[in-house]
């Protein structure tokens, strides 16, 4: 006869078997399946990726997302014993089973898209050997580089950040005027959310950039800190922001500081920071146009180098601004110089040193059109 301690000890080690089983290594199952495993470890984010899909999870969030999507898990995804582990139940809402023996054209499906992949899994096959043909609707991103939109920051009631003799309205503006010159002399078609000193809500700005069909949002800025005279002398440089997760408290504080204009003139859904399930839903609807924001920080960088403005620590660096989170398309937050700093200040003042700053940011949209154009030859577009 068996004793209550036996029956104790059977469900517990039932219940141990059952937990033994009911997680699955995502890694070992993206490679079963053909899919591509990619983990970054300072967001705690991963992506599974075939050739109709990208899935993307977070670590301690009980959400994934698929063709753009936000699904809901049954448990989140943990770290085990050094390995990514999601629920059994949950990887079969994404995975079909196919024969050992046999490469699946796709593996990763999303229950509501199953009819969908499988008409994209078919379609990939037949035109596999054929030119691909032109989409008729690219989206920004992925077709020829055309319509720049230029977002100088603040404006009207809102001056920004304020240095000893400038205000950073009106600095951007300047330059962003000049840039637009210089962007239409190379045969661009330019947008600017503000050609004037007006006050315009940050959400309008992105608005404004999808209404344009843009290419290429740039929304240029002045930075400064609130410290000491000394240490104000010390800080300064030029910044490209992309819309990320941040990585540091300081461009955490950056962001909030160019958020809170949204919040202090009442604007609709303001908020001065994201929470982590609005950043992962956020970035997987971006995840189309992220490569492309990076590709553009690099010609940024590059063009900027040799400056009389020199980088701040990398010169790049990622944050929630809201001005950015709109904009369907690649999208980056340029802080061209610290107002707070004396000589950065007295730079971004000067009618060269705008000319300067313009033609660099010029420069760097050619360059990253070009390598646009030459990455869509690759593909045979």
């Amino acid at each position: 006869m068996r004793t209550l301690r036996d029956i104790s000890l059977a469900i517990m080690f039932a219940a141990i078997a059952a937990t033994a089983t009911a997680t699955v290594d995502t890694e070992a199952l993206a490679k079963q399946n053909g899919a591509e495993f990619h983990w970054f470890p300072i967001q705690k984010t991963f992506i599974l990726v075939d050739k109709t899909d990208t899935l993307k999870f977070a670590v301690g969030l009980p959400y994934a997302t698929s063709h753009g999507q936000t699904v809901e898990l049954s448990r989140a995804p943990a770290i085990e014993g050094g390995h990514i582990v999601i629920d059994s139940a949950d990887a079969a809402k994404f995975f079909k089973a196919t024969p050992a023996t046999e490469k699946p054209a796709s593996s990763i499906a999303a229950k509501s898209s199953d009819a969908k992949v499988a008409t994209s899994s078919s379609a990939s096959k037949t035109s596999a050997a054929t030119k691909p043909a032109t989409p008729k609707n690219e989206t920004a991103g992925t077709r020829e580089v055309r319509t720049i939109v230029i977002d100088p920051g603040h404006g009207g009631k809102d001056t920004g950040a304020q240095g000893k003799k400038s205000n950073e309205k009106d600095i951007v503006l300047s330059i962003g005027k000049l840039l637009k010159k210089e962007l239409e002399k190379e045969g661009f078609n330019v947008k600017m959310t503000r050609d004037k000193d007006v006050f315009i809500e940050l959400g309008q700005r992105a608005n404004l950039a999808n209404q344009w069909d843009g290419d290429l949002f740039i929304s240029l800025h002045c930075n400064a800190i609130d410290a000491t005279p000394e240490r104000k002398k010390q800080i300064k440089g030029y910044h490209v922001y992309v819309l990320r997760a941040p990585e540091s408290e300081e461009d955490k504080a950056i962001a909030r500081r160019e958020n809170k204009v949204a919040t202090l003139y009442g604007e609709k859904n303001a908020k001065e920071e994201l929470s982590p399930i609005e950043w992962f839903k956020l970035e997987a609807r971006l995840e189309k146009y992220k490569q492309n924001s990076y590709m553009f920080t690099e010609e940024m960088l590059k063009a900027m180098d040799g400056g009389k403005i020199k980088r701040q620590s990398g010169g790049v660096g990622g944050a929630g601004f809201m001005v950015l989170v709109g904009a369907l398309m690649p999208a980056v937050l340029f802080e061209i110089g610290f107002i707070s700093n004396e000589e950065d200040e007295a730079y971004m003042m000067t009618d060269k040193g705008q000319k300067d700053i313009a033609e660099r940011i010029s420069k760097a949209v050619s360059t990253y059109k070009a390598a646009v154009h030459s990455y869509r030859e690759t593909l045979g577009r």
